[in-house]
């Protein structure tokens, strides 16, 4: 229990934003996720055409500060990585 008003405040506007960042997470995974799928399937048009939406979600992220810069870097790196593998 909080001992203060802005204690209290903190409280309420931290879960306010963590619900916030919870979306966009997910939002990022999700597009992660059906780059991720396509390069499974060795299916490259698909891959190549749902990268641009991951990578921004991942830039989207980076910006409202929700993940490090160095850490979205690394993710869209990874994915690219792995199109340009099945796509030799």
């Amino acid at each position: 229990m909080a001992n203060t008003r802005q204690a209290t405040k903190r409280i309420r506007v931290n879960y306010d934003a963590r619900l916030r960042n919870q979306t966009v997470k997910s939002d990022m995974r999700s597009a992660i996720k059906n780059v991720e799928t396509a390069v499974h399937e060795k299916n490259v048009d698909a891959a190549k055409e749902a990268l641009p939406q991951a990578v921004s979600k991942i830039d989207k992220a980076v910006q409202k500060g929700i993940i490090h810069k160095n850490n979205g870097d690394r993710k869209k790196s990874t994915l690219m990585t792995k199109i340009e593998q099945i796509a030799k």
